[in-house]
Formats: structure tokens, sequence, C-alpha cells
């Protein structure tokens, strides 16, 4: 459904605006909707007929969702009735019922709004000088609603029938479906169009408008099979042409990668398939060289041959697939059948885009393309199955980010987002704002918009994956894809189907992971007998209520990495055994391999098999594991002697596997992550603490091993960061990351030798990663040419949005002595506008988890605290992720309750908002040791209860 930016928990009350109860049938289904878009600068006057069939009983009334709209007229052709209007709705009364079984229209004429800081409904995006204003739709979750009275669920999927009138300036009017009449004029400065979408009925949410000022870059995509439908891309005026084909060319790939290599059969005659993905590339290829049409004609002729052999995945369904760029929006993509919005910052492979954005990039086109399969033609029932329109896409948009960057780097990159201490999703899941995958309610769909959604519901579908087998879990997939084809699915319809192909009740399993917030801690026990040679591995899960249910892979390990027996165990109970017999023993054990289960691993294996298992073993899952729990041994050896230096022993590690350029090229620099305080969630709430013994570490590296550093650094020159390929890119990505590591850690040392290896690097590289990279830790230093480097990098950003985010988000997770000076200065200058959600997430939402300033010092929270109070009257959901900082206040210590709790509470009493009042409430009451010693001092606090 949406693709989310950095996304934080939002946290909610203990009673919600709306519980499962509420979402109710509807008395009638929805069949079609005929309307017309009159849209001025200001306001839009939309004229509606809706045509209803009612259900297997007559009906009287009928209750339509209706959000600031001003009701011109209302009727039912043909029948009388009254209105009663409130904030939320219409409820209309029949004055004679309509019979079960029978169609009837509801006509209505309203004026909707356009707005600058809701960005929900219609409202206002980027406008190019000159043209009119662009208005685009974000109907996302209850969204329609603030367009035309309607039935606002995802089970009211009907078609339409769309036409727009607006100013003829505008380059581009679009809806979802096919032109049915072409633009045309109807007066000097007016223009009409109408769209129908008939073939395949869609949920309001999906629906989407348009009325704005773009270039346009089409190419026309050809299946294997030939059969065709056009691409385009709508980009601001003046965009690179090179840029935009480069963007195609990504989306073409992974169009085609999702049509060869998903699917009930994807794993069948792979060589096939990687034969035709082969061709189709070397046909793109040719056919942008202007090769003679006889020789893409065989190619076509090879693939059709081959494709005829095998059962692909999906196929798009419309005659074009648009990708319309948004400036300002809360989240990075939609998809909204046949026309996706994502970010303009995110849509081409720009010059100005770090590799971090190419890579959301590359993810973000994937996700929201397969939408048109799982979320579009089989949409979950209800709000509260959001989780499963996105799980599976995640999961699918897994798997193409692992056919490019591999599967190491892929499963890193999901590890890391779980544990680190401060930010990972298992740190979220126990603060103030947890909440399971599917909760009991929420106030606002939004809610719903979390990293559960994103992180922890696809690694429950992995994990039904694991347990079924892949082979059956594609077949199971593509039933549940065809047999729920243009209908809604719940919650139990997708888990009766995995279960029957499993062979087993899922039912239990999925009853503890979508309604506990939370996740398994297993600790381990090991014992080997040498008398009868057999291996008992102990597991003993965390909690005291019904055991998680989940699929465990392990192995026993040679010190040389070789495998001497692995196992695949599904857990059931609190306590299980596990018994391996003949077998050798194990120079080290190999748990938790590839992210098996969400959760975590307790198992005190002594330092020499870490470093032995550090070293060797083949997945880098477990590897990796290895080496934070090292990581977590030398800072706790570096907390308790202030004097001490990192080992001997781990420098030569860490240098080791920084050096293997094989691994590297493999698994990347993600790898060698350092979490401040080592990862020990105990200690990482103390941020400025735990920020130093980082810092004490990375410097003890980069003193004992500056010249192997410089080497490594010197010998990952070259790559200059231009667009050439996906893969070069991934190979040149990793690149990078071992570089810009290696002038990370030099940076510690901090003399006027390495300043100037820094200002080099930023002086010279065309690579924007490597020039952020630079000038991040130029900022971070002592070097006195700092402040003018500041300055030169904000007059350089201004001109170009994508380069403007990025060194917003970069000077706000800064170390800098005076950052909170500096980012006022930036909120001065005329650049910087805070009605914009991108500048809202890199200055506020970066500045907000630089948690050693924003929470741990008083300038910085007297910043956060005005931060709060000018955001939460522009965008409610800005602010909402901001305050999810908060939610360990009882895990910091005792001098920052005050203060934290004092900027809630102040907060509290200021805002107007419902939503943002109730996470406040949330807040407070999630952090209890906090608020007691607040009202010890202040008395109680007006609002909580």
């Amino acid at each position: 459904m949406l693709y989310p930016f950095r996304i934080e928990y939002i946290s909610m009350p203990a009673r919600f605006r709306y519980y499962r109860s509420d979402i109710t049938p509807s008395p009638v289904d929805v069949i079609h909707m005929d309307l017309t878009f009159r849209i001025e600068d200001d306001q839009t006057r939309v004229a509606a007929v809706t045509r209803f069939r009612s259900r297997d009983h007559p009906i009287r009334t009928l209750r339509l969702n209706a959000r600031n709209l001003d009701i011109l007229e209302f009727s039912s052709p043909g029948h009388s009735i009254d209105l009663t209007q409130d904030e939320d709705g219409i409820l209309i009364t029949f004055l004679r019922e309509i019979p079960g079984r029978t169609e009837f229209l509801i006509a209505s004429e309203t004026i909707c709004r356009p707005s600058s800081t809701l960005l929900e409904g219609l409202y206002y995006d980027e406008t190019p000088p000159g043209a009119p204003p662009t208005q685009i739709t974000q109907c996302q979750q209850w969204g329609f609603q603030r367009l035309v009275p309607c039935i606002d669920e995802m089970t009211a999927k009907c078609t339409y029938r769309t036409t727009i009138i607006a100013d003829a300036r505008y380059t581009h009017l679009i809806s979802n479906g096919d032109v049915a009449i072409p633009r045309h004029q109807v007066s000097p400065t007016r223009d009409e169009i109408t769209y129908e979408n008939t073939t395949t009925p869609m949920a309001p949410y999906l629906f989407f408008l348009g009325a704005g000022t773009y270039d346009s870059f089409q190419r026309t995509f050809e299946y294997p099979s030939g059969r065709t439908f056009l691409l385009e891309l709508l980009c601001p005026p003046g965009s690179d042409p090179e840029r935009a084909e480069e963007a195609l060319d990504i989306l073409e790939d992974s169009i085609i990668w999702v049509y060869l290599f998903t699917g009930p059969h994807q794993y069948d005659q792979l060589e096939i398939r990687y034969e035709i993905y082969r061709l189709y590339k070397k046909r793109a290829y040719l056919r942008r060289g202007g090769a003679q049409e006889s020789d893409l004609e065989q190619l076509t002729h090879q693939m059709k041959k081959l494709d005829d052999q095998i059962v692909c995945g999906y196929a798009y369904t419309g005659s074009v697939y648009r990708e319309i760029g948004m400036q300002n929006s809360d989240f990075g993509g939609m998809e909204n059948v046949g026309n996706t919005t994502i970010s303009t910052n995110r849509l081409m492979p720009f010059p100005e885009m770090t590799d971090a954005g190419f890579e959301y990039l590359l993810r973000v086109k994937v996700h929201e393309f397969y939408h048109n399969l799982n979320g579009s033609e089989v949409t979950g029932e209800s709000p509260f199955e959001i989780w499963l329109n996105e799980a599976a896409t995640v999961h699918i948009e897994d798997q193409y980010h692992a056919f490019h960057f591999g599967e190491a780097y892929t499963r890193l990159q999901r590890a890391i987002a779980l544990m680190d201490p401060v930010d990972g999703t298992f740190s979220r899941e126990t603060g103030a704002a947890a909440m399971p995958i599917e909760p009991d309610g929420f106030n606002d769909p939004n809610d719903l918009i979390t990293p559960v959604t994103y992180v922890k519901a696809p690694e429950f579908i992995r994990m039904i994956e694991s347990i079924l087998g892949k082979e059956a879990f594609a077949w199971a997939l593509s039933v549940y894809h065809r047999k729920y084809a243009h209908g809604n699915a719940g919650r139990n319809d997708f888990i009766t189907l995995m279960s029957s192909i499993a062979g087993m009740d899922l039912g239990p399993m999925a009853e503890g992971w979508l309604k506990r917030a939370g996740y398994p801690t297993l600790s381990i026990t090991t014992r080997y007998d040498e008398k009868d040679q057999s291996c008992h591995i102990t597991l003993l899960q965390s909690g005291d209520g019904i055991p998680w249910e989940f699929p465990f892979d392990g192995a026993l390990m040679h010190a040389d990495g070789r495998e001497i027996e692995k196992f695949h165990h599904l857990i059931t109970k609190r306590r299980e055994e596990i018994t391996i017999t003949p077998c050798q023993p194990p120079a080290y054990y190999s748990f938790n391999r590839g992210l098996s289960f969400y959760g975590t691993v307790e198992y005190n294996a002594d330092a020499a098999a870490l470093f032995i298992q550090a070293r060797t073993d083949p997945d880098i899952i477990a590897r990796f594991g290895a080496l934070q729990a090292l990581l977590r041994c030398e800072m706790q050896f570096l907390a308790a002697d202030p004097a001490a230096t990192p080992s001997r022993a781990f420098i030569a590690l860490f240098i080791e596997l920084l050096s293997d350029t094989e691994l590297m090229s493999g698994a990347g620099a993600p790898l060698l992550t350092i979490f401040e305080g080592g990862g020990d969630p105990a200690a990482a709430h103390r941020y400025r603490e735990v920020y130093q013994l980082r810092v004490r570490l990375e410097r003890g590296i980069a003193h004992a091993e500056g010249a192997i550093l410089r080497s490594l650094y010197r010998a990952y020159q070259g790559s200059d960061g231009r667009w050439r390929s996906i893969g070069r890119m991934a190979r040149e990505i990793k690149t990078r990351q071992v570089k810009n590591l290696c002038l990370r850690l030099l940076a510690r040392i901090n003399t006027p030798e390495i300043h100037t290896l820094i200002r080099e690097q930023f002086s010279k590289s065309q690579s924007a990663t490597d020039r952020m990279t630079a000038y991040l830790l130029l900022l971070n230093s002592d070097d006195p040419e700092r402040h003018q480097i500041f300055c030169e990098m904000m007059e350089e950003a201004r001109h170009n949005l994508v380069a403007w985010e990025q060194f917003l988000a970069a000077t706000a997770s800064s170390d800098a002595a005076n950052l909170v000076q500096i980012l006022r200065e930036i909120e001065a200058s005329p650049y910087f506008r805070i009605d914009q959600a991108n500048d809202q997430r890199a200055l506020y939402g970066r500045f907000a988890r630089n948690r050693k300033i924003s929470l741990e010092t008083e300038e910085g929270r007297i910043y956060l605290g005005e931060i709060l109070s000018r955001l939460q009257s522009v965008n409610e959901y800005s602010t909402a992720n901001i305050l999810a900082v908060f939610a360990h206040i009882d895990r910091m210590d005792a001098e920052h309750h005050l203060p934290l709790i004092g900027i809630l509470a102040s907060l509290l009493q200021e805002t107007e908002s419902s939503a943002i009042r109730q996470t406040l409430q949330r807040l407070i009451a999630g952090n209890p040791a906090a608020r007691a010693s607040y009202i010890g001092v202040h008395g109680p606090i007006p609002g909580i209860e």
C-alpha cells in the first residue's frame, strides 16, 4: 500500500476509536461511480453518481463517509430521502425502504478544498514556476471520503468513470484506468478528459487524481510473450532525459523480474528463466542503440520460444503503468492502480542521490509495482489487514533486492534494522509505543503504518515460508492470489490457505505473532557427550505467556567453516531439546541462521569459539551475531576501565574481515556495523555514554591500524557514483561502503593530516555518497574550516531538492558540538520550508533521533520542544513520528526524567490535535517511573488519568 520513509512507531492509547467490531459489512454493494472533478486553484467541485445494490435485506438507512465536504446537492433519483450530516459522514434515510437485491443511485455535488499541510485527500504538491498549482490525491486509508461522499472501505470495490475539467495549462490531467474520451478543449482556458477503470473493480483507497505540470518520458514494455503496455514517468519540468531513461530501465528490470522470478513455479527451470532475463536485457540494450529490427525480432522469437516452456509470475493487465513524482508526501510511495506516486527525490537515480537513496529507489519501484497484484487485485478486508497487503509485498521486494545485491547483504540489512539497540525494531517493541502486527484497535489508519507492518510482518511471512519450504510457499501465495482475485481477503483466509498447504494448523502460530507485541528470546545451552558422540541442544523461550511458535535453523560447525550437521526445527513449546547423534564435536555452534526467526538468541559461547565463528561461519547472519557478541565484550571492557584501549585480538579480527575482499564484495561493510554500546540493550538508552564508548573503540582501531586503513582506503578508490547498471551499482555501493568505513575510522584520529584527507574527498569526489560522508566527518571534527564547509554545503544543496534533503539529514544527525546552533541557522535561512514533509523528516526527524543531543542536553531538549510545538499544527503524522523518541524515558538516567516528561506535558496542554494528544497520553503513561518523578515535583499532569 504505502512505502514509508524512515518509519517510527505511532503510539496508541489504551482505548481506541475503532475496533474490528466497528468494521461491519455494508448493507449495500458499490457497483460503479461516475465522477466529474471541476478543479479550480482553491477548490474542486465534484459531481458524483454512485450506483449501489442492496444486499439480501431491504434497507431504510445508509451511511456514507464524508469529511470536510461542502454539500451543494444531494439526491437519490426516484427516491425521497432525508439527510443528517456530521463531522465524519452523511446518514441517508429513505422515506420508502429499498428492497433487497435492488440497484439505486445516489447523486451528489460537493466541494472539497486542497490543503498545503494535510497530505490526505486532495492537496497541493510542488508547483513549477508559472504553472497552475499542482494538485494530487493521497487516499490511503480513508482519504477518498475527503473527495466525495462514499463508502470508504477496502471492501467497497467498484468500477469508475472519472472526468476531469481543469486549467488548460496543466500538462497532465490523470486518473485511474484508460482514456475513454481524449483530452479536449471545453473553453478558451479549460480542458476536459475522461478515464474509465472498468475492467477490474478498485478499492477507494487506490483512487488517484492529479492535475500537474510535468515532463513525460515514455517507453513500451514488451513481455517475452509479445504483449505490451506503456510505461510513463512524470517528472518535474526540466528533468534530465538521461536520468529519466535510467529510471525507466530500473522500472523495466523490476517488471521483467516479477514476471520471471515470482509465481507458482519460480524455482522451476531456472536456467530458462535466467536465459530469458539475459536475452531481454540484451534486446533492451540493442534497442536503445538503434539495432536493426531483424536482430530485435530474432531475440523476441528466442524469448517467445523459451517463454512457452515455463509458467511465469504476475503480468500487468493495464494499458499504461505510470510513476508520478510527488515532492510533498508523508510516505515514499503509494500504489494507485496504474498510477504509482513516488517521492520525487527517489524517482530517478539523480547524481545528487546517495547510495542509500538508490537502494530505496530500487526497492520502492518493485514494491509498488507488485502491489498491482498483492493489495490491488487482492485486497485486505479492512485496515486491520494492512499488514497482509504489505508483508507479502515486502517479502517480494526483499527477493528482488537480493537478486541484485546478494542474499547475504539483504539479510544483513534486515538484521541491522532489527538489532539496532536504539532505533531497531526490537528496541521499539520494548518501549511505550509497542504494538502488535494486528492491534485490537486504532485511532487512525496511519497508526498502522509502522515498522511492525514493514519489518516484523514480513519476517512473519518469511517464517511461514520456512515452514512450508520455498517451493510450496510460492505455490501457496499463487493460490491465494488466484482464489481472492478482484476481491478481499482477511487474515483467517490467508492463514487457512497456508495451513492447508503446510499440512498443519498455523492458526496458533499466527495468533501469537499477529496479536502480541514483542518477540521471543531463546536461551540456549549445549552439551556434547563424548561417550555416545551425541550433541544435546536445550532451547528455553523467554516469557510467561503462551509460547511463541517459530522455525529455528542451526548447525554444528568445524573450525574451518564446514558443516558437521545442520538442523531445521519448529519450536512450539517453552522448553525443547534437539539431539544430534552420532556427530563429531563441534568447534562452534551456528544458531538462528539466516534470521530463521524474529527474535534474539542468548548463548554463552566462549571468546575463542566466537573468534573462530566470526572468521569462518558461512552463514552471514550467524557470523554477524558472533561479531556483535565480541563487540559487546569489548564495550563492557572499555566501560569498566576509562583508560583501557580495545584488545589486540579484536582489532586484528576487525581488520582481517575488513581486508577480506571476497567477504566485503558479498556482505559489504554492514557486516562490520558497530552499534553504540555494542548493541547491549541494558545500556542502549544512556546515549552519550554509549556514544563515547563507540568513539573510544573506533579511535583505538584507527590508532592501532592507521597504516592499513589508509592502504585500504586508497585501494577502494575509483568509483565515481555515476549510473551504469543495477549490477554495477550494487558492486560499487559495497566498494564505497568499505572505503568510507576506513575514512570514518581514520577520522577518529582527528589530526590536520586526516582533515586534509577528508577535505580532499569532499572537494574531488563525484559520488554524492562520498561527498556527504566527507561533509559529515568534517562537521564532526575539530577542523577549523568546518563551519565554512557547512555554509558551502548549504549554499550548494539549496539549488537541488535531492541534495537539500540529504544535507538536512546529514547535518541533523551529526555529532557537532554546536549542532543546535547550526540547525537554527538552517531554519532561519529562506531555503528551509516547514510545510514540506521532506524537510520535516530530514531536519526535525533526524535531530530527534540524535538522542545524545536532543534528549540528553538542555539545549537539545529546548530545541526539540520548540520543534514539536511548531510542527504539531503543520503535520500530525511527522509530529507523531518524532514523539516516538520519548518511548524509553524510564530506561534513561533519572536526571533526564523531569525535563523530558515536561516536554510531553507541555505539548499535551498546547495541542489541539486529538491524534497527537492520544500519542502524548500513551507515552506519558508508558513511562511510569519518569511520570511519578514529575508528578512528585510538579503535581498531577492535566489530561492524564
